[in-house]
């Protein structure tokens, strides 16, 4: 793994923080809403129009046709600013958008990419569903071949930004007599069409990020199958590759700042007897644990990159990152909720609980998403270090 950087690399980096210095949006981001998605979409459209979207995505794709080097120090540089992240458009360009790239059709990467680089699509993931969340192949919605269209009926949960989104991955059976694996199909879906009911859930943080969508005999053009027919089992894996590792990879280096803002907040704000929360020993020693970590995460992550620029498709290594992520992402966001006191027991306070409190609370969908922490440490366990299932 090369840590140095070449003259061109270092450049880029310097071009990226005077474009950032200059295009910063001048409002925050709504937190939820119409006026959230808007504001999304406006920030991804300004970094098209500025070529900053799409960095790693190959040039004749509508990407810059730059290395995940480059990727990277544009996460770094973003993360150093503050620049919003991806928001509603986080499962477009995270992996919906690289599996096309690596799986789709010409036709299919024709009709999406450039408009999710442009901020004109919003994507959302249909996996999970009820009664099969982590055990993805025990999923039991249906997609039935009749001419030209696939019928789709059952349901997906927890769908994130699914009320402000234009497209779905979706994954059905297709073949029941198949086996588990076997007869599961992926298909890309339009929420507009007909049939599709989508129903907000209220996360605990007062959000409606999530949703369970519905749907009623929903005709799906066959030519929108990624990988065939039969193929989808395949599809999801390389789906949840890039979820769990290069998706991963922006929100570990804004992780690495939120801990050193952590660490300001127990620099300022004081005890009962004005000493910094700092000075206190245990609560340098929970700093320090999280700044040690997040170093420790960081080094994986680059490790990450290097195989997957080896191989050009992220493999199970990347359920390392992700749950090492999730839980880490909890524990800093926990204290920096724990060191605000009693301003950290409301979501919209002052603007240090605001920065805390709501996306502590959203964290622990971190270690349900992709597939639980239990089940990420199995998928380790086997396809990483080759122990045999239990």
């Amino acid at each position: 793994m090369r840590l140095r950087l070449t003259p061109e690399e270092r450049r880029f980096s310097e071009r990226a923080a005077d474009w950032l210095t200059h295009n910063l949006p001048g409002e925050l981001r709504p937190p939820s809403g119409v006026a959230m998605a808007e504001f999304d979409r406006a920030w991804q459209r300004r970094q098209y129009d500025g070529g900053w979207a799409g960095v790693s995505w190959p040039k004749e794709l509508g990407g810059a046709g730059l290395s995940l080097v480059e990727q990277i120090l544009w996460f770094e540089q973003c993360a150093r600013f503050d620049a919003p992240d991806a928001g509603v458009f986080s499962i477009a360009l995270g992996h919906a958008g690289p599996v096309l790239i690596v799986e789709g059709t010409d036709e299919q990467r024709g009709a999406h990419l450039d408009p999710i680089l442009r901020g004109d699509e919003v994507w959302a993931q249909g996996f999970s569903e009820p009664e099969a969340g982590s055990d993805l192949a025990a999923l039991r919605t249906r997609g039935m071949v009749d001419g030209d269209d696939l019928v789709v009926t059952g349901t997906k949960i927890w769908t994130t930004h699914a009320l402000h989104s234009d497209w779905q991955e979706l994954l059905v059976r297709t073949d029941p007599g198949a086996s588990r694996h076997g007869g599961l199909s992926f298909a890309v879906v339009d929420l507009r069409s007909p049939g599709i009911e989508i129903r907000p859930i209220r996360a605990m943080d007062g959000g409606t990020h999530f949703a369970q969508v519905f749907y009623d005999s929903v005709r799906i053009p066959v030519r929108d199958l990624v990988g065939g027919l039969g193929n989808g089992w395949r599809v999801a894996m390389t789906t949840l590759g890039f979820e769990r590792g290069t998706m991963t990879l922006g929100m570990v280096i804004r992780l690495r700042t939120l801990i050193d803002r952590v660490t300001d907040l127990a620099r300022t704000r004081v005890d009962g007897r004005g000493r910094p929360l700092l000075s206190n020993d245990e609560v340098a020693a929970r700093i320090a644990d999280l700044a040690a970590e997040g170093v420790a995460l960081h080094a994986l992550a680059l490790a990450f990159v290097s195989e997957t620029k080896r191989t050009g498709v992220p493999g199970a290594a990347g359920s390392m990152i992700r749950p090492f992520y999730a839980e880490l992402s909890q524990r800093v966001k926990e204290t920096g909720a724990d060191l605000l006191g009693r301003d950290g027991l409301t979501v919209d306070g002052t603007d240090d609980a605001q920065r805390f409190v709501p996306p502590y609370l959203y964290s622990f969908a971190h270690t349900i998403g992709t597939g639980t922490s239990e089940v990420q440490r199995n998928v380790i366990a086997q396809r990483v270090l080759g122990l045999p299932r239990g």
